[in-house]
């Protein structure tokens, strides 16, 4: 595993015309950064990291709150067909995305919704493991605390924003991260939704970058905008990590 990224940040740090002679160069020096003073200065990967940066927040924001609502309904209250609903929920999972890729190109194609952000996060909204997820972190927790909160005069809302969500802190870091990463990393629909640069995601830039770098002079160029796009995840991994140990840990143990 950490060959290929150790092979990726040298070719990154090398000349392009040296790397057409020989990328075997690659373990000896000397180095330098004009790839990634390329990148800042002279492309379009600023622009991807940038809309990247906005699905990538915006969906996990929008998970983050219909699935910690959704899971509170569904653990802590009882309404007609909630079994059914609940399962039909989770029977999400099993559909996979390019099923319904057509279907939801011609919606979002009849909303106008195509080369814009709504475009690209909306369709990262649907959730079922975040539902299932929060679901069961909020039935973990005791129904006493609910009991105290409303003798002492708390909302529902109230009970859920000061009292419950504090305490499911550890799964919305781990659901946040793995959304975040999974729109980061998403290339499927951006491919699809996004037809102009200025709308390209990292992973559709990148590619695009691929198809006219990867044989000519840009090969060092190419694996600098590879670099370049995963510092970002690695950030938020270490960040967080904490986190997604603690909240693993409790679902094993429950």
């Amino acid at each position: 595993m950490v060959a290929p990224l150790i092979w990726t940040l040298l070719l990154s740090l090398k000349g392009n015309a040296e790397l057409m002679r020989d990328s075997a160069t690659a373990f000896s020096a000397p180095y330098t950064i004009d790839n990634y003073r390329a990148i800042v200065t002279g492309s379009l990967v600023p622009r991807w990291l940038l809309n990247s940066t906005i699905v990538a927040l915006g969906q996990t924001a929008g998970v983050l709150i219909l699935c910690s609502l959704a899971g509170y309904g569904f653990a802590r209250f009882e309404f007609p067909y909630r079994r059914a609903i609940f399962a039909f929920v989770v029977i999400g999972l099993a559909i996979p995305e390019q099923a319904v890729i057509l279907p939801r190109h011609q919606l979002f194609a009849l909303l106008g919704l195509h080369n814009s952000y709504p475009g690209l996060i909306l369709p990262g909204l649907v959730a079922p493991f975040g539902v299932l997820f929060m679901t069961q972190y909020f039935r973990a927790i005791p129904r006493d605390l609910d009991e105290a909160a409303l003798l002492d005069g708390a909302s529902r809302l109230t009970l859920f924003w000061k009292v419950l969500l504090p305490l499911t802190i550890p799964a919305q870091a781990t659901l946040g991260v793995f959304t975040f990463l999974g729109a980061w990393n998403d290339y499927w629909w951006p491919l699809i939704s996004a037809t102009t640069s200025d709308r390209y995601t990292l992973t559709v830039g990148l590619a695009s970058s691929q198809m006219n770098y990867a044989q000519t002079s840009g090969l060092g160029f190419l694996m600098a905008q590879a670099v370049f796009a995963s510092v970002p995840i690695l950030a938020v991994y270490v960040i967080f990590q904490k986190q997604i140990v603690r909240a693993m840990a409790g679902t094993a143990v429950r």
